[in-house]
């Protein structure tokens, strides 16, 4: 059974015509709260102690000290004595401003200290077999 179209047009009407005579509120563009700012913060990390630096004990001669950041690491030495090699920005016993230092493998840490890392080393100077003046550390620390 079909309605007939003038009663579903007064339906319409009247749904329409609901809600009384007030008139409808402006709308207004509401601005979004802008989401909460978020900075990154880093975990604070206590200040690593100060590397202590190695010395040549008193009175020894043919003796040097360096301190300084690791720009190349050798970890195996070709003639397979198992010692390590560290090539440091800072002393002046291989060149100005660069130091090499020979670490036995009883003194060589584990794990071996990488690129940027802090060394300081203390030892007897000798020629290396590419005729440079190395440290052969007697005393290594690395940070």
């Amino acid at each position: 059974m079909r309605l007939p179209a003038a009663l579903v047009a007064v339906a319409a009407a009247a749904a329409a015509g609901c809600g009384g005579d007030e008139e409808p509120e402006p709308r207004t563009a509401t601005k979004a709260e802008p989401p909460p700012v978020r900075t990154a913060t880093r975990p604070e990390r206590p200040e690593p102690p100060p590397l202590e630096p190695a010395r040549c004990p008193a009175g020894q001669a043919n003796c040097a000290s360096a301190t300084g950041r690791v720009i190349y690491v050798e970890k195996v030495d070709p003639d397979g004595d198992g010692d390590a090699h560290f090539v440091l920005a800072g002393g002046n016993v291989t060149g100005p401003g660069l130091s090499v230092v020979d670490v036995a493998p009883a003194l060589r840490p584990d794990p071996l200290p990488r690129a940027g890392d802090l060394v300081t080393a203390s030892g007897p100077v000798y020629r290396g077999s590419y005729g440079q003046r190395q440290i052969e550390a007697r005393q290594l620390r690395v940070r």
